[in-house]
């Protein structure tokens, strides 16, 4: 019996190898990581392309579209528009792109106001603070009675489904601490300043009403992501915390990181804890219009073992390299600009971390319709595992406004831009990567096929996203549970009668 089943376990894993969907299956390391990567990929790029065709329709029909409303990104374009959005705030878990597009918050669930800024004691928090806010059981949308600094004296905890709203205050959080996101799912933090945290703990904190416990040291991160899943971090500044401004790690999956404005820090952002924690394999993030700006070093962000998606962001200033990783991390960027530091030694975009070249030539990272100025390049490895990275194209150069565009109202609504942020004399030039595909690219016409006004993603906005599981798929993995199952019984059969 045992050759007969191990050849058929072979056969199962050989047809699997021809199959994209089912070697995913296969190979999922997280329970809730998506099986099929590119196809939210394709998603993020249909989203884009809808919203700013509706902008360029709009403008050719000689409407006003210059009241911050139908700006082209498709997160602020789905709530924006309407003029009584603080009446229905809600709208805005429904507004998700990419991998944290699931994430809930508080959707559902009562308005919770801010009304005291205080933080006098973490292990009892005062009904009214932030901090009662973000430990209930109860999904919570926590909104601000008006403009406040809260200054944390240790870590905010955080329970499940609670959203974070900053939308019609100045809203900022600061001190020790800051937010941690541990083992919690479907959180959304949106429209916060988030700055100047520093390590804090040995000491009882609360983090839901019937549990205290203490905290060791916290590192410092302005958010700290941990076991955590269905998280969305739209819209919010981050500069000058002692880590990291946004780390996720411990098997933390089902991210996105959009809108946001990052400044002045040098560790930006961490994706993955250490290269042999393989629970990081199935971390799955999107990071999406940000600006990375001013007295920015490195990691934007540095990777391990995850998919990572860097699509649309405006990398303006970077010491040392923007992307890194190490532990084979799958990195695909597609459709942002980045513009180079004058310093000649910092013009490479990409940094592989303590890895050799002869192993990470098979490592997958891809650009695709990147715009690079000032003599930053990036240096891609591996190959294009599907036809729709090959069909992909983006901007031309001189089309780069529309990455403006989409990076327009990145962090808190209302902040400035860096002075100074793109390099003296920069007009829209520069190179574009993995400019493959035939037709006109960035022509501003309709011409093409699936070619919404030569935007950014040409060629796989108008295809239909692969299947997710296929039935061979699912027939395979019933069939060798069945033979594991059939197999067991017949040993533990013959074990008892020989007792």
């Amino acid at each position: 019996m045992l050759p007969s089943i191990t050849r058929i376990l072979f056969l199962c894993i050989f047809l699997c190898s021809f199959s994209p969907s089912i070697k995913a299956s296969f190979n999922l390391s997280l329970p809730h990581q998506h099986p099929y990567p590119e196809a939210v990929v394709h998603e993020v790029h249909r989203r884009v392309n809808v919203s700013l065709s509706r902008r360029e329709l709009l403008a050719g029909s000689g409407k006003d579209i210059s009241n911050g409303c139908l700006t082209g990104n498709p997160v602020d374009d789905c709530w924006r528009c309407d003029p009584n959005w603080a009446a229905n705030r809600q709208r805005l878990a429904d507004c998700g792109i990419g991998f944290g597009h699931d994430a809930m918050g508080g959707k559902g669930g009562l308005i919770y106001v801010v009304t005291d800024s205080s933080d006098n004691d973490p292990a009892n928090p005062t009904p009214g603070t932030l901090r009662f806010g973000v430990i209930q059981e109860e999904p919570l949308w926590i909104i601000f009675s008006s403009s406040m600094t809260i200054t944390l004296r240790h870590e905010l905890i955080f329970n499940s489904f609670k959203t974070v709203d900053g939308r019609g205050a100045n809203v900022e959080i600061t001190g020790h601490g800051c937010l941690t996101l541990q083992y919690v799912s479907n959180i959304i933090i949106h429209n916060v300043h988030i700055h100047h945290c520093k390590p804090s703990g040995n000491t009882n904190i609360r983090s839901s009403p019937t549990h205290v416990g203490f905290r060791g040291i916290s590192d410092g991160d302005g958010i700290s992501i941990f076991s955590a899943r269905k998280i969305w971090i739209d819209h919010c500044s981050l500069s000058y915390c002692t880590d990291g401004l946004i780390d996720a790690i411990m098997g933390s999956t089902g991210i996105t990181i959009s809108n946001n404005h990052f400044a002045h820090h040098n560790e930006v952002m961490l994706l993955g804890h250490n290269d042999k924690n393989l629970p990081d394999r199935g971390m799955q993030v999107t990071i999406a219009f940000n600006h990375f700006g001013e007295g920015l070093v490195q990691r934007m962000p540095r990777c391990r073992l995850g998919y990572i998606h860097v699509v649309n962001n405006d990398f303006t200033q970077w010491q040392m390299y923007a992307i890194g990783g190490s532990a084979n991390p799958t990195i695909n960027s597609q459709g942002n600009r980045y513009t180079a530091p004058p310093s000649p030694d910092s013009k490479e975009v990409t940094k592989r971390v303590d890895t050799d070249e002869g192993e990470w030539a098979d490592w997958n990272w891809r650009t695709e319709g990147d715009v690079m100025v000032n003599g930053a390049f990036f240096v891609p490895s591996g190959a294009g595992l599907s036809a729709q990275y090959a069909r992909a194209s983006s901007v031309d150069p001189k089309s780069a406004v529309q990455i403006d565009q989409l990076t327009l109202n990145s962090g808190v609504f209302g902040d400035p831009r860096d002075n100074g942020d793109l390099f003296p004399g920069f007009s829209g030039g520069g190179t574009v990567t993995g400019a493959t595909s035939t037709g006109n690219v960035g022509s501003g016409g309709g011409g093409g096929d699936g070619d919404f006004f030569g935007m950014i993603f040409r060629g796989s906005s108008s295809e239909a996203a692969p299947p997710l599981l296929s039935i061979v798929s699912l027939f395979l993995s019933f069939l060798i549970i069945s033979i594991l199952y059939a197999f067991t019984n017949h040993h533990a059969l013959l074990f008892s009668s020989i007792l």
